[in-house]
């Protein structure tokens, strides 16, 4: 099977510092250290105990997730909040690097932790809290109770957010396949037994846990499935009378030319290394941590409709292989325990399809949605939004586990981003509550309106098996639910307006 694997050099970010990424042992085999930043501390809010924890090795650090904790940020202060929030991510990072270099001295000594750990990082919290109390209390009123959301524990990894179920309709129809997929569904017995499998093929769970790449953070054994063992979604709703039945696509490549960066625009502007992990780009290139709205404007795009000078991006994928990546020693990568050949893939489509109850309205330009959450594992799968599957079996579809595709069967991971707009904002300070998911019915909220929904599909030729992994924070353990999308709309007027026609009009444009 041909890889897709390559060197990434001229745009990886060049902001190298050594760093070392290792695996520790304990308790006779190899221990993922871990340590991440949550919003679900548990039923009152307070950080776990020991005693929760007694019996589990510790390999995270567990802290609320500040953002949710905030009021409406006002305009005036937004930029100085978002940038102590990414400080906040820093905070975590480098607390995650302490915990991971000396874990074996704090399994002897508890209170090493949280001398030389948590204390210091609640400090930090504390005062980058403080920061952001001033900046909003500056425009508004001051927001009281921030000092609560500084604490900070050790906790187990306890495999929160997993066992899941089956992911929300996606919205793909099953019917709208790529030439050359097989038609879900077939082959394989749907209700085959997950130890059902060909000969020769490794049971997941069983044997040398084979995604533990040398970051010493993840992905587990259990984080991967036999995509042969998942039941089948059940038949979607009916789109209803008056329903928008077009859909529009537009080619922008597989960022063949390799364009990346570990920034986020839209959560961290003006942050280099926001995300800390690595992000693939198709569409605008001019995406970094600094660009503003008349960067991207002028912008160069790998759509070829040049029309279409949107962003769109999402965690670069790496086989778990021991080879080292160009960013092994860079922000994104290495230093934040990314590690492994990040693979290219072999098929994306961008498609925005209509509405099932009605007609849709024009995007604003500008507007920032991101689906999925990068914290899911910490926060909780409430904005958990990817869906991974197979080429063949798409009608199967997990958000909480990577699939193992059987040989001839690529890897999918499916976005279906936010499809309803409050009609007035292109963003919002937590960069959710101005978009939003129709309801089980197909209508908007109230007070929010229709929009084109973007659906990504990225296909990844990859050996079967588990032994991939998405980039993430470092303390979400490659996750496959910390999985998600970023998209800014940059379509010219011109270009937005046929489009809504055509999904309008019921016709399948490109």
């Amino acid at each position: 099977m041909r890889r897709t694997s390559r060197k990434k050099r001229s745009t990886l970010a060049n902001r190298a510092i050594a760093a070392s990424a290792a695996l520790i042992l304990g308790g006779g085999g190899l221990l993922a250290v871990n340590v991440y930043a949550s919003a679900g501390e548990g039923p009152s809010g307070s950080p776990p105990t020991r005693t929760q924890n007694a019996g589990r090795p510790l390999s995270t650090i567990d802290c609320p997730e500040a953002v949710n904790g905030l009021p409406e940020v006002p305009d005036q202060a937004r930029g100085e909040v978002d940038r102590e929030l990414a400080a906040m991510d820093t905070q975590i990072t480098d607390a995650y690097r302490q915990f991971a270099d000396r874990k074996e001295q704090m399994a002897r000594d508890p209170g090493l932790a949280e001398n030389a750990v948590l204390g210091p990082l609640r400090g930090k919290r504390a005062a980058s809290l403080d920061r952001i109390g001033i900046a909003i209390g500056r425009v508004a009123e001051r927001p009281q109770g921030l000092e609560s959301l500084a604490g900070c524990s050790l906790r187990a990894d306890d495999d929160q957010g997993q066992g899941q179920g089956q992911d929300r309709d996606q919205g793909r129809d099953q019917g709208d396949r790529e030439p050359g997929d097989q038609d879900p569904g077939q082959g394989e017995d749907p209700g085959q037994d997950p130890g059902d499998q060909e000969p020769g093929d490794q049971d997941p769970g069983q044997g040398e846990d084979p995604g533990l790449g040398r970051g010493g953070n993840g992905p587990e054994a259990a984080d991967f499935v036999d995509i042969r063992s998942v039941r089948p979604d059940a038949d979607k709703p009916r789109k209803r009378r008056g329903a928008s039945r077009g859909s529009f696509t537009t080619d922008c490549g597989r960022n063949e030319n390799g364009k990346f960066n570990p920034d986020n625009v839209i959560v961290a502007p003006g942050v280099s290394n926001g995300a800390h992990h690595m992000h693939d780009y198709v569409g605008n290139q001019a995406n970094d941590a600094f660009a503003s709205d008349d960067d991207l404007a002028d912008g160069a795009t790998t759509c070829r409709n040049q029309g279409d000078r949107s962003t769109y991006y999402w965690p670069v994928l790496r086989l778990q292989n021991g080879q080292d990546e160009d960013d092994v020693d860079a922000d994104g990568g290495g230093r934040d325990q990314n590690v492994g050949e990040i693979q290219t893939p072999s098929r994306v489509t961008l498609r925005f399809v209509g509405s099932p109850v009605g007609r849709v309205t024009a995007m604003p330009r500008f507007l920032r949605i991101i689906t999925g959450d990068a914290k899911a594992f910490t926060n909780g799968d409430a904005n958990a939004n990817a869906s991974w599957s197979c080429t063949g079996f798409e009608d199967r579809q997990v958000k909480d586990k990577y699939p193992i595709c059987p040989e001839g069967s690529q890897v999918v991971r499916t976005f279906a981003f936010q499809n309803c707009w409050d009609g007035q904002n292109t963003d919002s300070a937590n960069h959710r509550t101005h978009v939003a998911f129709a309801q089980d019915d197909g209508r908007c909220p109230r007070g929010f309106r229709a929009v084109p929904q973007l659906v990504q599909r990225i296909v990844y030729d990859v050996p079967p098996g588990p032994g991939f992994a998405v980039d993430s924070f470092p303390e979400q353990l490659h996750k496959p639910i910390t999985d998600h999308g970023d998209f800014i709309n940059v379509f010219d007027e011109r270009l937005m307006r046929n489009m809504v026609r055509c999904i309008n009009d019921g016709r399948r444009c490109r």
